[in-house]
């Protein structure tokens, strides 16, 4: 059980996904929309690569708690911009080297935040604000400046080619560099910056290149919605709904990372649908093959390295490459990775030292974001059978569902009316 009554409300999960309509870049010339739910997503991802890569040395109960930093640094800072909205970087830098100007501007920030997340409880509001009011210079800090900068890098390169005759490039370009310097401290962080050709730059590369692949791709929707942003939106679910329902700090951080990385397969396969997945009988089992080769082929062995040996085994973990699924609630007991009911975990299992993780919560996250994709589509005056009829498919599936007996996921669908 929770130690407080967590209520996941609708204004949460359309806040989180508010970050899908927020473009960024937004006075240059870009080949696509970028928005900053894809950058997120893709800055968390490399913050799971530096935090494996810089606390592969650390006790169990040192990476456990530096994992929580890390995820709940990402969704303040993720809230933060949601509401700072289009502050140019050079002008938000100003503001922040400016103590009481910073102080000013975080506490209307605040004010803003504290409505759609309060249900969240008092400790979760007590650590968003402790996080901005005493900001520290510690390992999870370091790990999400590098990787925000890495994110925002690897967009910029995107734009830079377009934008020659814009005189700000240089002085963007030059920003990045030598704030990235100031983190070579951090395993893989020069690797990631200037050798563009090593295996972890790859993989770094393969998840950012899921911002170029729409979901929904043959139905018309406002906001259009890139596998990487729906990855983090599941992520950043399935953290709200193991607070929910008291899961563990390991728990609940391979709920997120697991949320982070479920559709990394897509790279391979793109978006196949529900429908055509289930339209064959074994076409399911034959899509999940498939995938599995072409992951060991074309990303697990850009890992296959004995240095990125935690990374990969996480990776595959999280993806449920041993049970089968990524859907499937597991444990790992005596280094084996062993399925077990979403009730054997709230009971026997919810404790780190199993590495639980939820696979029927992320599916019930997964389905919420999908929900909220084609309820905003809708909403936005976009009006098609498909986005009617998955909408009535989720509701109708999740109508009695009551996840870990404790969260009603119907009585929250039932308020996107």
């Amino acid at each position: 059980m929770p130690k407080e009554y967590i209520n996941i409300r609708k204004s949460l999960l359309q806040f989180v996904f508010s970050g899908s309509f927020m473009k960024r870049w937004n006075d240059k010339l870009r080949p696509m929309e970028l928005v900053e739910v894809e950058k997120q997503a893709h800055k968390m991802m490399i913050a799971f690569i530096l935090l494996v890569l810089n606390t592969k040395n650390s006790s169990f109960t040192e990476q456990t708690a530096i994992s929580e930093e890390v995820i709940l640094g990402g969704i303040f800072d993720y809230f933060y911009r949601l509401i700072i909205t289009d502050i140019k970087p050079p002008i938000f830098y100003k503001i922040k080297s400016n103590p009481a100007h910073f102080e000013e501007l975080t506490s209307w920030v605040l004010e803003q935040i504290h409505p759609k997340v309060e249900g969240l409880g008092k400790t979760f509001w007590q650590q968003l604000e402790d996080y901005f009011a005493h900001p520290k210079d510690s390992l999870s800090h370091q790990i999400l400046t590098a990787a925000h900068l890495l994110a925002s890098r690897w967009e910029f390169h995107l734009i830079k080619g377009l934008n020659h005759f814009d005189p700000e490039m240089q002085e963007i370009e030059d920003s990045f560099s030598t704030r990235l310097k100031q983190c070579y401290h951090l395993k893989g962080v020069q690797e990631l910056t200037e050798n563009s050709k090593s295996n972890l730059s790859l993989f770094m590369n393969l998840c950012g290149q899921l911002r170029f692949q729409k979901r929904w791709s043959q139905t018309p929707r406002i906001p259009e919605t890139s596998v990487l942003g729906h990855l983090f939106i599941v992520a950043s679910y399935a953290y709200f709904f193991s607070l929910a329902i008291g899961a563990c700090p390991k728990r609940r951080q391979n709920n997120f990372f697991a949320g982070l990385f479920h559709d990394i397969p897509e790279l391979l396969t793109r978006d196949i649908i529900s429908p055509v997945k289930q339209s064959v009988d074994k076409i399911g089992s034959l899509i999940r093959e498939y995938e599995e080769n072409e992951l060991e082929k074309k990303i697990f062995s850009l890992l296959k390295d004995s240095q990125y040996a935690p990374l990969l085994s996480k990776l595959k973990y999280f993806l449920g490459i041993e049970v089968g699924s990524e859907f499937t609630c597991t444990i790992i007991n005596n280094d084996e990775v062993k399925e077990v009911t979403l009730n054997q975990l709230q009971t026997k299992y919810n404790h780190d030292q199993y590495e639980p993780k939820d696979g029927e919560l992320l599916k019930v996250c997964d389905s919420l974001a999908a929900f909220i994709e084609a309820y905003t589509a809708t909403r936005n005056g976009i009006m098609n059978e498909q986005l009617q009829l998955a909408q009535f498919r989720i509701k109708n599936k999740y109508q009695n569902y009551i996840l870990a007996d404790l969260v009603h996921i119907g009585a929250i669908l039932s308020d996107f009316d």
